[in-house]
């Protein structure tokens, strides 16, 4: 119930094995952490609000509502750009998908490679449009006195964290492939079985291939999309909970 739509998505689709229950954050944490990057969370504990040193433009702050719909703006742009490919005046690079045709012969060590790269670009385009977008959000948040220790926090755990997000998300590909030559051995199995059927049987010649091809590459190609819409909701994470403790904070 609590993991990330992501974890959810890949154990769902047996993509890995369903997940033990979490230690403790704390400790887990403390794991990942090295002696430095301990003293440098340690030093933004227990900091209190610090008072403006010069009254702040009211230009440059943001309402509640205008941030959240720039946040979601941009999710939304993202999230086209991933099922449709990006509109045009959205600023972000067109990103298509592979062609459906399979170009023969197949060669299985190979045949993904244009969907890692597919993969590989939306990734690179969510890393960076979400971290400027996580950077703007947490700008808003050092406006104000009583949000500026938690502004400086995530900053920190961006920082620590970013290598390690980065080495799990590239799994993800790998993880992808697997799935998708798996569904490729199984196709180029039945195609097999209907070329022999064929040669006995006439009527089936025209329908096979094309039927049995449609049927296995389909699916994926949607489990792809969708496995990247996962990804990006779980790199949105700590810009939503950043939103949420700004539309706190600016509640009546």
């Amino acid at each position: 119930m609590n993991s990330s739509r992501l974890i959810r998505f890949l154990t769902e689709n047996e993509m890995i094995g369903a997940a033990p229950r979490a230690e403790d954050v704390g400790h887990q944490l403390g794991d990942w952490l090295n002696f430095r990057q301990a003293i440098a969370l340690h030093s933004l504990l227990g900091i209190a609000p610090a008072p403006l040193s010069a009254p702040v433009r009211r230009a440059a702050l943001m309402s509640g509502k205008d941030l959240s719909e720039h946040v979601h703006k941009v999710r939304a742009a993202l999230e086209q750009s991933i099922v449709q490919g990006a509109a045009q005046g959205s600023g972000l690079s067109r990103i298509d998908m592979p062609r459906a045709e399979l170009d023969e012969p197949i060669d299985p060590k190979t045949v993904f490679e244009p969907y890692r790269r597919f993969i590989a670009a939306h990734q690179r385009q969510m890393e960076a449009v979400i971290g400027t977008l996580r950077q703007q959000v947490r700008g808003q948040l050092s406006k104000r006195p009583a949000l500026q220790a938690l502004a400086a926090l995530d900053a920190q755990f961006e920082n620590i964290l970013n290598d390690r997000e980065a080495m799990l998300l590239g799994k993800v590909a790998k993880l992808l492939e697997k799935r998708f030559v798996q569904g490729l051995k199984q196709h180029l199995k039945k195609q097999a079985q209907a070329e022999t059927l064929a040669s006995t049987d006439e009527a089936c010649v025209t329908t096979a291939p094309t039927a049995l091809t449609t049927h296995w590459l389909t699916p994926l190609r949607q489990e792809l999309r969708a496995a990247l819409l996962a990804e990006l909701d779980t790199r949105l994470q700590p810009t939503l909970g950043l939103l949420e403790a700004f539309n706190t904070e600016n509640s009546p």
